[in-house]
């Protein structure tokens, strides 16, 4: 993945640690994404993809979420 790269989070690579650039969500959705650490600048990495959900990991915490959710989070490599 470059540093130019942008792409939806369900998107990015098993242990690439990407940066959240935007969250192209409804505000309820995108409100409660930022009180779990979602949230734009944070640093991320998925940590498993299963069919349908995604295990990311965000601070000391690991979170799931669904793939369409994911799809709408846009990130780029972390620098």
């Amino acid at each position: 993945m470059t540093h130019a790269a942008v792409l939806p989070l369900s998107e990015a690579p098993v242990g690439t640690r990407v940066r959240i650039r935007r969250l192209s969500t409804n505000p309820e959705v995108s409100r409660r994404l930022r009180e779990l650490g979602l949230c734009e600048h944070a640093v991320v990495s998925c940590v498993l993809k299963g069919h349908d959900n995604i295990i990311c990991a965000v601070q000391n915490t690991r979170i799931g979420i669904d793939r369409r959710l994911a799809s709408k989070i846009v990130v780029s490599a972390s620098e």
